[in-house]
């Protein structure tokens, strides 16, 4: 069997040691987010992204050693187990070899061959595979030949051991592996329109051909929708003449002539009929499992780019979903996250009240103080955006716009969340708060939608559902746990993905909230129904409470870790209140002998510090704030060679998406990222939020498309 963890510690490139500790704390079912923060000392510092893959290889491979055992077990049944195969299948790296050495045993439809060995050919099949015959097939067929058996005639006799051969050549593990390798070598992916004169996104696909080793993630999974949508055929097209040739060479290890014949027609059918299309089908579905892995880690950075944009503080907001015929509806914000009020203005086709809207708009900011406004992204933006352009210039407040990415909004504001949130509130009102709050704290409101909807990922519909959500949630957890979260003002929403703390935890957690008051310290916590022990361990250090009891509870630092905290200040002579007065000028000769004064680890304590340092902080102050706008640009405006600003809006194998407030994002192609060096992924130059210089290359109106560069010179 496979020694999982020193397999790990390979493709990992970490310690042994490392990768047992790291297993251990999984079995003894510690979260992730929990053994990177906290367990930093028996992992050797491991973080949360190589923990995340070494669970989810630690997964595979035990799934792979179970699924060994039981083709061990289902073989040693039938009575087949040899010991070199059992050497084999022990040996195995993959689930694709497993079954193929599996293959020969295992239960089949009723195929071909089946039928032709229920009719007592397969002894006639053993003999001309002996290739030792002295005399033709057919005499020795002839004694096959059964009314009872159902042969009828030599020549059926003789078709049928055909039928075993060609499926025993197939089932030869040996044979599918290296024609399988074949088909990776020098394959080509092959596609073909169904109607050349269809206009469709995937007019490039219409005739295509590129080598299976050298096609790009992304061009596979849009091949995969075309073929879905009935657009295009696919195709992989091996070298069949010298595939077919090998297979015969190695099937025929005597010349006879009178079975050679019969082996290599043996072999050919099953090249033809069985090999191949199952080998297609295999690698096919590898080539699209590769894609979406590689997809699916794009989708989780852009989204971990995405939710730890730093939050707008002290701001009350104005949301704004922009619509037609049904009105722009408005919901003010308040700095914590309360909706003061809504409204519905006409200021779009076909109404058209722009004076009206304004008037709304003035009466609104002088009341609640507005300072910003968070616009929706959606149908109606641009038509929006002139109107809040000409109203900033008519006031005197200062105030600024922001275009926010309304993606998921809609889905928010129908789920049955949104309902729980605001029971009197319409589907648009809901949206409209969304996207104010969007703008306040990403983090806190994007976890009410399921992240597929957010929009920063590629072909996301059509992959995995069930590992996709796996990846998406991971990254959520990840980045609630790096920011901390608010104990007194978080959502469920919010809580369920706090390390250690389940859907009906989260609840009970509001619930008790709802019905005690605010929390005062993180003991508390045990109060709440179904938080025990192990979930407290989990939870603790992510929860932070300001202006309790304990000014610990405010920071990352570990409720276990407070006695040791109280021990260093003392060393230090400085006094614990000192902590609720914010930074604390922590200074350490010698970290390793204080560590070992206060029984910790010195990885805790420099964590510790770093926390005393700088008590409460938010990790996404460190990420680029949003581009505040004051004056509109349309696409009709852009000039080829003109420079600006914009955010990236999402990062795909290809290139990148850059919203330079013209509400078309333009592409900037992976080849105009820079001049300076190759660039194998865009993620290589550029994140999701990053504010960067964009060059107008070209604008087509038509279809709507912005070309951009970030080579500026």
């Amino acid at each position: 069997m496979i020694d999982i963890e020193a397999k790990l510690s390979s493709e990992l490139g970490v310690e042994k040691w490392q990768v047992t500790a790291a297993v251990q704390l999984i079995d003894e079912d510690n979260t992730i987010p929990f053994i990177a923060r906290y367990r930093k000392e028996k992992t050797g510092a491991l973080n949360d992204e190589i923990l995340r893959k070494l669970y989810e290889r630690l997964v595979y491979l035990r799934n792979l050693e179970d699924k060994k055992q039981q083709v061990i077990a289902t073989i040693r049944d039938q009575g087949k187990m040899t010991d070199a195969l059992l050497k084999q299948i022990e040996e195995a790296q993959t689930q694709v070899v497993v079954d193929d050495l599996y293959r020969p045993y295992r239960p089949k439809r009723r195929t071909r061959a089946m039928i032709a060995k229920e009719k007592g050919l397969e002894k006639l099949a053993v003999a001309v595979m002996a290739q030792n015959l002295k005399h033709s097939v057919e005499e020795e067929a002839a004694i096959y030949v059964s009314e009872e058996k159902g042969v009828a005639n030599i020549k059926e006799a003789v078709e049928g051991a055909s039928d075993i051969l060609a499926e025993n050549i197939a089932d030869t593990a040996a044979y599918r592996m290296w024609i399988r390798q074949q088909f990776e070598k020098e394959g080509c992916l092959v596609s073909e329109a169904k109607d050349d004169q269809a206009k469709s996104v995937y007019e490039m696909y219409y005739h295509f051909s590129e080598p299976v080793s050298k096609i790009a993630g992304h061009r596979i999974l849009a091949i995969n929708r075309a073929e879905k949508e009935k657009i295009i055929n696919v195709t992989i097209e091996a070298p069949e003449a010298s595939l077919i040739g090998w297979l015969k060479r190695q099937v025929v290890h005597q010349k006879n002539p009178y079975t050679t014949p019969m082996l290599e027609a043996a072999a050919e059918d099953s090249y033809r009929r069985l090999i191949a299309p199952a080998v297609e089908r295999e690698v096919r579905n590898a080539l699209t499992e590769k894609a979406e892995e590689g997809a699916m880690t794009v989708f989780g950075k852009n989204l971990h780019q995405l939710l730890m944009q730093p939050p707008i503080k002290g701001q009350t907001v104005l949301g704004w979903d922009p619509a037609f015929r049904t009105g722009c509806k408005l919901a003010v914000v308040d700095p914590t996250g309360k909706v003061l009020d809504t409204v519905v203005i006409y200021p779009t086709e076909p109404q058209k009240k722009i004076d009206q809207a304004k008037e709304v708009l003035k009466k609104l900011v002088k009341k609640y103080g507005i300072t910003l406004i968070s616009l929706g992204n959606g149908t109606a933006s641009r038509e929006s955006e002139q109107v809040i352009v000409e109203f900033l210039k008519e006031i005197s407040e200062k105030v600024a716009y922001v275009i926010v990415n309304e993606a998921g909004a809609s889905v928010y504001s129908a789920s049955k969340l949104a309902t729980e949130e605001f029971p009197n509130f319409d589907v648009g009102q809901r949206s409209a708060a969304s996207i104010a709050r969007r703008l306040q704290d990403p983090l806190a409101e994007l976890v009410k939608i399921d992240p597929k909807a957010i929009g920063v990922g590629q072909y996301q519909h059509d992959m995995n559902q069930k590992k996709l959500s796996e990846v998406l949630s991971g990254t959520v957890e990840d980045c609630v746990n790096k920011v901390g979260v608010d104990l007194n003002t978080a959502s469920a929403s919010l809580l369920e993905y706090v390390s250690g703390i389940s859907k009906t935890v989260a609840k009970n957690i509001v619930a008790y909230r709802e019905a005690n008051g605010r929390f005062d310290n993180r003991k508390q916590l045990l109060k709440v129904s179904k938080l025990g022990p192990k979930a407290y361990e989990q939870c603790a250090g992510f929860l932070r409470i300001s202006d309790g009891s304990q000014p610990l509870d405010n920071t990352g630092v570990h409720p276990e870790a407070y006695d040791a905290v109280k021990k260093l200040l003392s060393e230090l002579g400085i006094e614990p209140e000192k902590l609720r007065e914010g930074s604390i000028p922590v200074r350490i000769e010698d970290y390793a002998k204080m560590a070992e004064k206060l029984s910790i680890g010195e990885i805790t304590l420099h964590d510790i510090v770093h926390e005393l340092r700088r008590p409460g902080r938010d990790p996404r102050e460190d990420m680029p704030k949003p581009v505040l706008r004051t004056d509109v640009l349309e696409m009709k405006d852009l000039k080829p060679g003109m420079i600006l600003k914009g955010t990236v809006r999402n990062v795909i194998d290809f290139g990148v998406f850059v919203d330079i407030g013209v509400h078309q994002d333009g592409l900037v192609h992976i080849s105009q990222l820079t001049n300076k060096k190759f660039v194998r992924h865009p993620m290589e130059m550029v994140s999701v939020g990053d504010v960067v210089e964009v060059k107008v290359m070209s604008v087509d109106l038509a279809k709507k498309r912005i070309q951009l560069t970030m080579i500026l010179d």
